[in-house]
């Protein structure tokens, strides 16, 4: 049966985390300076330590990943460990600081070791919610599989439109050709239809209107079907408006597919990046510890 990372083995890591965290905690109270608590003190110096070496070590996690032949431990007790003890940090972290913050080197690696916390708290939400909706969305077919399906359909519209009145074939090619999803990352995001269609109104003109979920285009082969009094062209219609209903579905997965697909992409380029950032001002930090010491 599939385990979640978080359950990882009973939870192994969530009990070292929380047995660092009641160890840290446990010495804070005990430590007694004679100045005000501070990352300067022997106490601040050790959690100070461990902090960066939970940092180094969790940063470690993508060169884990990518390494296929590696027989240091599984991925999935890595992603474990790195969840938990990354929330551990926070508390080692603090306590190390002695709650004192200023505008400083030290206070900006803090902020910055807080914010990759919280990205990655916010993708731990990601990758439970997500990836099982993006299995039963796409239901056994890859996107580009669907795609193709799509055209597949715009074809087999084509054909029976040949022989209806030339605005069908017009209205099914135009339906295919300004058909428009994605767009920006906040389109993908929001999974906005941008689709349009030209369409003829009862006049004869040609009108292009938005057509999000083939909302414009099933409309008017509607009107058209209760406008026919021939049985050959009613059929042929009705064939249209089922394949014109099964495109919309198609439609809806695809952008449902490139939705989540890109919510599960879209923090990393808020956690990759701060990341490295973190590791820059971590070493300023060291460094002008040890200058100053």
């Amino acid at each position: 049966m599939h385990q979640s990372f978080l359950q990882y083995r009973g939870k192994r890591y969530l009990w070292w985390a929380l047995s660092l965290c009641f160890v840290a905690v446990l010495a804070y109270a005990w430590h007694q300076p004679v100045s005000p608590p501070n990352g300067g003190t022997w106490l601040g110096y050790t959690l100070g330590t461990i902090g960066a070496l939970l940092i180094l070590w969790l940063t470690a996690l993508g060169v884990r990943k990518r390494s296929y032949q590696s027989a240091v431990g599984t991925v999935q007790g890595w992603v474990s460990a790195h969840v938990y003890l990354g929330l551990a940090l926070i508390v080692v972290a603090t306590l190390h600081t002695g709650f004192q913050f200023g505008w400083n080197v030290h206070t900006l690696a803090y902020v910055l070791m807080m914010t990759v916390i919280v990205s990655g708290l916010f993708g731990v939400v990601m990758y439970l919610r997500f990836p099982e909706r993006l299995s039963a969305n796409r239901s056994s077919q890859t996107r580009e599989q669907m795609l193709q399906e799509i055209a597949d359909l715009d074809q087999r519209a084509l054909r029976i439109a040949a022989n209806l009145p030339a605005e069908f074939a017009e209205a099914i090619a135009s339906n295919r050709d300004r058909t428009r999803i994605g767009g920006t990352v906040l389109d993908i995001l929001r999974g906005r239809d941008r689709s349009q269609v030209s369409l003829a109104g009862d006049d004869g003109v040609l009108q292009v209107v938005p057509n999000p979920a083939q909302e414009h285009m099933l409309e008017w082969l509607g009107r058209q079907l209760s406008r026919s009094t021939d049985a050959e062209r009613t059929r042929r219609i009705d064939e249209l408006v089922n394949l014109m209903a099964s495109r919309r579905s198609l439609l809806r997965r695809v952008i449902e597919d490139a939705r989540i697909a890109g919510w599960l992409q879209v923090w990393l380029y808020v956690h990759v990046p701060i990341t490295f950032a973190l590791l820059g001002s971590l070493i300023a930090h060291v460094v002008s510890v040890f200058l100053y010491w």
